[in-house]
């Protein structure tokens, strides 16, 4: 048994995860809540659980619970406990604060609360999905479509480059052959001229 000066040592200190995301196909969701307590009765403390909204609060376990198919409390050890969260929406939504009680003692430290966990669960996102896969489909084609010109290109400048490279060829011998198909008649003359001297 503790005296009455003991019990007014009693301190609590209790630690929450500051943030909790939940996906838009979750429909229960646990949050967790830890807690020490050093000079406190060996008695069970009070577990109490709040939410506060956008403009208001509500008391949802204190102890027990207001809607037992929506939540409830878990001791998952000495000193750690739990809310489960049924039928999980986006209504709920909301800072959700645990607080623990020596209800036996006197000392103001005694009973404490965490600094709270936001949750946040996501809204469907069939539409993001879709739109995402859209996106990955456009840009894959995008994509084929870019390469597809650039090689055309590539390919075209290379056959080009060779029809350039052919013509200039042809043209040349063309120009060739008709040097050598105007110069005959002069070396025909130049060679009768030559035996005839």
């Amino acid at each position: 048994l503790f005296s009455t000066g003991a019990a007014d040592t009693c301190q609590v200190t209790v630690t929450q995860p500051r943030f909790q995301e939940a996906d838009y196909s979750t429909h229960t969701v646990f949050l967790t809540c830890a807690f020490s307590a050093s000079g406190c009765s060996s008695s069970s403390p009070n577990v109490l659980w709040f939410r506060f909204l956008a403009n208001e609060h509500e008391d949802l376990c204190t102890p027990g619970c207001t809607d037992h198919q929506k939540y409830k409390v878990h001791l998952l050890s000495e000193y750690n406990i739990s809310l489960q969260i049924n039928d999980l929406t986006v209504d709920d939504n909301a800072v959700y604060i645990c607080g623990i009680a020596f209800s036996n003692s006197g000392s103001p430290r005694s009973k404490q609360t965490g600094d709270g966990t936001v949750l946040t669960k996501t809204a469907e996102k069939q539409n993001s999905n879709g739109k995402v896969i859209f996106m990955i489909i456009a840009s894959s084609l995008l994509f084929l479509y870019s390469t597809t010109v650039f090689t055309f290109f590539v390919v075209y400048k290379k056959i080009s480059s060779g029809r350039k490279i052919f013509q200039a060829i042809a043209q040349e011998l063309q120009k060739q052959r008709y040097t050598e198909h105007c110069r005959q008649p002069d070396d025909l003359e130049d060679d009768t001229v030559y035996q005839n001297r």
